[in-house]
């Protein structure tokens, strides 16, 4: 009981957690910036207290991914000749928060606990976001501002902008809905994380087929009424991604050599198209070639970080819009803009090139290793090769998800992308060093339940570990 009492606790943290970072927006409208950053400190207090109770036998602090250790550091470092002190000193608190967040997440859950909270986060956030959607169209029957725009004023004549609306009533006029997240591009986002992990749930039978199929087609639902050209791109990639690793699957780890040849063709191609068609492929979509003025802040974005190309203009995470040059770098639609839109652009903007060379392999290596974790068949010790789990491909998708949108949205390097990220880099850096997959704890969460048979392991009590 006390263990069963222990679990829930750490489930409805975890929860918790990735409710707050992925809804980051939804929550800020509802309990406003100050109620925000409270529920921020207080989790990432109960995180610390978490961690230090449960003590991971695993943990180092030495083993973790080098490449996050130089990226913080520089981050850190960069308050030294930031142009933006201030801002610069709570970004870098904001980050080494977020990322203590994922640490703890990463050594407190295992995999199937991993896979069944970030699932009911998602729940919550997709089914409540129609539901707030459902209830503006039904009962207040127009657009509402959002709440926590506070450096933005709302006019009081003319069209204010679109992005000034936590929900433009679009539900009955098929979207594009913004949901809680108060963007359609956020919300599709979350949308297709819950594809995959809905899916992955399904096909593994760690829920009811009934459950299972209805978030599956609410998720569906859910993408096309926001109606994002770059999560449909995203989509396309993660369903490319399933389909080479499960073939990979079946060539083996000796005969992938003509996997790999097309995998890089895919890429080649997809990036020519992007580059050479980029007006057709997105017109296919619906939208400009210019990707909603993306291309107007990149040029903004390059111009700027050419003049300090090495070191960058100091780490902020979110733009800081009252503090320069962020205040006169670019505007859309009238207001200020957040980011750079591309993850990429925004490191080498306020950490250089020897920013990008330390972000660059945290994610490379990575998408590496979740990579053989999906396609390698797992082992007990030093036994035979037990039958694939379906469970062990989510992690390789929704890095290639978030590595996608990565090149048209920021959102990789703050909050709950963020999460994921540092979650999936340091559990898979750790379990890419133990002998078998099958060698950490299996349990579900809230109780125990038996594993469905592919994953070819029997049931053991949460906490414990086979050697």
């Amino acid at each position: 009981m006390a263990q069963s009492r222990t679990r829930l606790g750490v489930s409805a943290y975890a929860i918790g957690v990735f409710v707050l970072t992925l809804g980051s927006n939804g929550v800020r409208n509802v309990v406003g910036w100050w109620g925000f950053l409270a529920l921020a400190v207080a989790l990432t207090v109960v995180g610390a207290v978490l961690f230090v109770r449960e003590r991971p036998a695993r943990f180092r602090w030495y083993r973790l991914p080098s490449p996050l250790y130089w990226f913080l550091a520089l981050a850190a470092l960069s308050i030294a000749w930031s142009q933006y002190r201030l801002e610069s000193v709570l970004g870098v608190l904001a980050q080494l928060a977020t990322t203590l967040l994922a640490v703890v997440l990463a050594f407190v859950l295992t995999w199937h606990e991993v896979l069944r909270t970030l699932g009911t986060a998602l729940r919550y956030l997709i089914g409540l976001s129609l539901v707030f959607e459902l209830g503006v169209s039904l009962l207040i029957r127009q657009p509402v501002f959002q709440n926590f725009l506070v450096f933005v004023e709302v006019p009081d004549e003319g069209k204010p902008s679109k992005l000034l609306y936590w929900s433009r009533d679009l539900l009955f006029s098929g979207g594009p809905i913004q949901g809680l997240v108060a963007s359609s591009v956020l919300l599709g986002f979350l949308a297709l994380l819950g594809l995959i992990v809905f899916g992955i749930q399904l096909r593994a039978g760690l829920v009811r087929p009934v459950t299972g199929w209805f978030w599956v087609l609410l998720s569906a639902a859910t993408l096309l009424l926001t109606r994002g050209a770059t999560v449909w791109v995203a989509l396309a990639a993660v369903c490319v991604a399933l389909a080479l690793a499960l073939w990979a699957r079946r060539l083996g780890p000796e005969r992938r050599v003509p996997l790999y040849a097309t995998g890089g063709a895919l890429i080649v191609a997809a990036t020519a198209a992007v580059l050479f068609a980029r007006d057709f492929v997105f017109g296919l979509l619906g939208k400009s070639g210019d990707m909603t003025g993306r291309l107007e802040t990149w040029e903004a974005v390059i111009g700027l970080a050419e003049q300090r190309p090495w070191f960058g203009w100091g780490w902020v995470s979110y733009w800081a819009p009252w503090a320069e040059p962020f205040k006169s770098l670019d505007e859309k639609a009238g207001l200020p803009v957040m980011s750079a839109h591309n993850a990429w652009l925004d490191v080498w903007l306020q950490l250089g090139i020897v920013g990008l060379l330390a972000f660059a392999p945290l994610v490379v290596l990575t998408v590496w290793r979740v990579w053989f974790r999906a396609v390698d068949p797992p082992r007990r010790g030093f036994g035979p090769p037990l039958p694939y789990a379906t469970s062990a491909l989510w992690p390789f998708l929704v890095m290639v998800a978030l590595l996608v949108q990565s090149l048209t949205e920021s959102r990789l390097l703050i909050e709950g992308n963020w999460v994921l990220l540092v979650l999936l880099a340091v559990k898979s850096r750790f379990d890419f060093e133990l002998p078998s997959q099958d060698a950490e704890p299996t349990a579900l969460p809230w109780r125990r339940v038996p594993i469905p048979r592919e994953t070819g392991a029997v049931e053991v009590p949460t906490g414990s570990r086979r050697r």
